[in-house]
């Protein structure tokens, strides 16, 4: 068993799916070089071919970056081949700023689907809502289209633009959205008071500056009056592993568990928290989850639960358990890898299955013309990996509101009344 504080990580991109990658740089070796050429054998038979009968002239490294792709893309939903430029592009993207439309996609029933619109981003703005179909990226079908290459397609320099074109469960004909391009700038934590000294932090994405702002969204609170918390963490796609444990660091008390992951071979790195004197181990704690919360998120939300140092309230969470190494290449391209999954305080692996909130309260919009949503976790994911400890079970499709004013927030008002209740027990306890 191998002890570590961290591992340096990079964000997977939320334009792209949930998670969290570890950099890593591994040799290539032969474990076993005559099955290795038995392999490679019908590949070089068949790049051969194709560059001397070809109809037309292709370039050898086109195609073995097609092949290189198409290798990865059989693997699963969150490994993948990146090009020198998005390689770059991917580890400027920690800093939670880069240049896009603002949505999250992945692969259901072998079609780029949007898993969900960025808030306050061109997508957002544009009507792009959960479940929409993208069959054509500036007139190019999607179809057989890795993620990857569909991300890259549709990032850009701010004040670009590109049409996207989307079929939409209920809309007879597709429809064509031309989006500007702008820089996705993803502030972390917004903070707020809210009734009767309740402290509200919602966090939308596990960047490297999260846990500082955190902080100072906390400390603020806490000089307004707040005596009790609700995290909000739906709808938040994750981001660093780092970023995760500092967070549940200011909740929890010193060398605790907050997660440890586990490789092919059965090796195991544990993640501590290490904050030698945290500020919130004992303020009254709600933690909100729905389907979008992913990755990071279930990993706080995750180990919150297992210490029993917040009540989770919402719906089951989206389910992605995996870790993704990022392999730089000699050419300057990366790899995207699975190489381990992740598992809770108590052992529990949530790959495919997410995490069970203790208060469950489905989100339902009071206004009759508002349209429900597919919902889409990761189980729903082409090829994805399946859980070890726990047999998928088939459930009905889903739906959810796309949107709900605050006084609509069924969630959020379960919430406030968990905290509220929490304060009556505990000055029964003070009086005794």
């Amino acid at each position: 068993m191998v002890s570590k504080k961290r591992w340096v990580a990079a964000a997977l991109s939320v334009v792209v799916l949930t998670g969290f990658l570890v950099f890593a740089r591994w040799a290539v070796t032969g474990v076993n070089a005559q099955s290795s050429y038995e392999d490679l054998k019908a590949f070089t038979e068949v790049l051969s071919l194709i560059k001397k009968n070809y109809v037309e002239e292709v370039k050898g490294k086109d195609l073995v970056q097609g092949a290189i792709k198409g290798m990865v893309t059989s693997l699963d939903p969150h490994s993948g081949y990146l090009t020198p430029e998005a390689f770059k592009e991917l580890q400027v993207e920690t800093k939670g700023e880069f240049g896009g439309i603002g949505i999250q996609i992945g692969i259901k029933d072998n079609m780029l689907t949007v898993i969900a619109p960025i808030e306050d981003t061109p997508a957002f703005k544009a009507g792009i809502k959960a479940g929409d179909k993208i069959i054509k990226i500036n007139n190019e079908s999607t179809k057989n289209m890795s993620i990857h290459d569909a991300v890259s397609k549709m990032r850009g320099k701010k004040g670009t633009s590109l049409i996207i074109t989307i079929i939409r469960e209920g809309v007879k004909d597709a429809k064509d959205y031309t989006i500007v391009r702008d820089t996705i700038k993803i502030k972390s934590v917004k903070a707020k008071m809210l009734q009767d000294d309740i402290g509200y932090v919602k966090l939308t994405q596990f960047q490297e500056a999260s846990a500082t702002d955190l902080v100072r969204a906390l400390d603020k609170l806490k000089k307004e009056g707040m005596t009790s918390l609700i995290l909000d963490l739906r709808n938040d796609p994750g981001g660093l592993l780092n970023s995760a444990v500092e967070v549940a660091e200011h909740f929890l008390p010193p060398k605790k568990l907050v997660v440890y992951i586990k490789g092919r071979k059965g090796d195991k790195t544990e993640y501590f928290t290490e904050l030698d004197k945290p500020g919130y181990t004992d303020i009254p704690m709600v933690v909100l989850v729905n389907q979008g919360s992913a990755s990071a998120s279930e990993i706080v939300a995750g180990a919150l639960k297992d210490w029993n140092r917040a009540v989770i309230v919402g719906v089951q969470t989206f389910g992605k358990g995996s870790v993704q190494s990022l392999i730089p290449l000699s050419d300057g391209s990366g790899l995207r890898l699975t190489t381990a999954k992740y598992y809770t305080p108590k052992g529990t692996s949530i790959q495919g299955v997410g995490i069970t909130p203790d208060i469950v309260v489905k989100l339902e919009s009071k206004d009759k013309n508002s349209k429900e949503m597919p919902v889409i976790r990761e189980r729903d994911l082409e090829k994805h990996l399946r859980n070890e400890q726990t047999p998928e079970e088939k459930t009905d499709k889903e739906t959810a509101p796309f949107e709900v004013d605050e006084k609509d927030d069924t969630q959020l008002q379960r919430a406030i009344d968990v905290i509220k209740t929490w304060k009556v027990f505990d000055n029964m306890v003070k009086a005794k």
